[in-house]
């Protein structure tokens, strides 16, 4: 046996995982499953993105590109942020890896040691405290509630950073809540950062393309320009391409930075797919048009899923900002009685309950950091969302 780092000894797979298995296998067994628990839509990759990939593989030699990415994409990244976020960067400021995850983790890799504390707002997407935990960091949860909007306060971040803190994570709009920090949050929080200036920011800005209701995005380095050079904004193609599979991802930020991430990447794994590139740079460098197209479908499925959740009794339901997805509170459930007598004593317990008894699949708030709640993906159809929320209706109906 070969004996595992301490840091892995008593590593437990994520849940997203399990019931993404559990899915798979009663699907697989007939089963008609709603998916409500999956991270990516039911858009395909825009066609013009597919056939540069396929042409470019047709007719060229698939080679290494640079470690961190081809200078056409980084050119490609670079003018995007300078069209759509006003935000100027440099080549050698933009590091791509395989998706945002790597990204982030190259981040961390390169900048924490040992019992350095990273600040991640709850809930959170599980990926923020697995990196920094891998890479001997400490993450520090701070909760929010849905009372403050899913959205950390000034004073809770004042409270949390200590010595040790390396990092603050913003990511908005968010997964899971679907929460963004406006123009106005994002002063007040920096005003806090310039008094700490040993602190960094990531912003993962994944979602920026997922904002609803004519809301404007905006990130903390547009309205703290002074913070540029201690944040590293993350973004990639997985969501507003419906590219998940092409694992690709950047990061922009300070040049040192960027040039421990590209030095840290060479033996982790070498450039990214080079047909991921090609795509990648296809969809930034092509028609935009349908961003608006889908941002308007996601909207309408919102709406429709905040609306069908709301004629459950014990599920309450904020609107979301962003993203796509919706995190019910379930606290009216917990406690009650299965049919079989089983007892729901978390929301572990109710998304079992609605897998087993509605077919409808959701991930628990526990796996986020922040209970009793569930996250939803309304990355499916209309029709879908509504007869998911029937479904979960008349499984909660037969609840003691």
């Amino acid at each position: 046996m070969i004996p595992l780092a301490a840091r892995f000894a008593k590593a437990t797979p994520s849940p997203l995982f399990v019931i993404a298995q559990r899915v798979r296998a009663m699907t697989a067994a007939g089963v008609d499953v709603i998916p409500l628990e999956q991270g990516e839509t039911d858009y395909n990759t825009p066609a013009h993105v597919t056939r540069a990939a396929h042409d470019f593989a047709s007719s060229e030699r698939v080679l290494y590109t640079n470690v961190d990415g081809m200078p056409a994409l980084k050119q490609a990244i670079a003018d995007r942020y300078a069209l759509d976020n006003g935000l100027a960067y440099d080549l050698d400021e933009v590091s791509v890896g395989a998706g945002a995850s790597q990204v982030i983790f190259n981040a961390f890799a390169v900048t924490l040691s040992p019992g350095d504390e990273v600040i991640v707002p709850t809930p959170a997407w599980t990926v923020f405290g697995l990196a920094v935990r891998a890479n001997r960091g400490k993450p520090v949860f701070v909760a929010s509630s849905p009372e403050r909007g899913f959205r950390i306060s000034p004073s809770e971040l004042d409270a949390a950073i200590t010595d040790r803190t390396r990092w603050l994570i913003i990511n908005s709009p968010s997964n899971p809540s679907g929460a963004m920090y406006g123009p106005e949050d994002l002063i007040a929080l920096s005003q806090v950062l310039r008094a700490h200036p040993h602190v960094a920011i990531l912003s993962d800005d994944l979602y920026e393309h997922q904002v609803y209701d004519d809301r404007p995005f905006v990130n903390i380095v547009n309205v703290a320009p002074d913070l540029k050079d201690r944040t590293l904004v993350v973004s990639g193609v997985s969501k507003s391409y419906a590219m998940t599979g092409w694992r690709i991802g950047w990061g922009a930020g300070p040049r040192e930075l960027v040039t421990a991430m590209r030095t840290y990447q060479a033996p982790a794994s070498s450039s990214p797919s080079t047909i991921g590139q090609i795509a990648a740079h296809a969809a930034l460098t092509g028609p935009q048009d349908h961003l608006v197209h889908r941002r308007s479908s996601l909207q309408a499925r919102r709406d429709a899923i905040v609306d069908g959740l709301g004629t459950v009794t014990g599920i309450s339901c904020r609107t979301p900002q962003g993203a796509f997805y919706v995190y019910p509170q379930v606290g009216g459930l917990i406690g009650r009685t299965a049919p079989d007598g089983a007892r729901l004593a978390d929301d572990t317990a109710v998304a079992g309950y609605l897998l087993d008894a509605a077919h409808v699949a959701a991930v628990p708030g526990s796996a986020f950091g922040l209970s009793p709640h569930l996250r939803m993906s309304y990355a499916v159809s209309v029709e879908r969302l509504e007869e998911a929320c029937d479904r979960i209706r008349l499984a909660v109906e037969k609840l003691l």
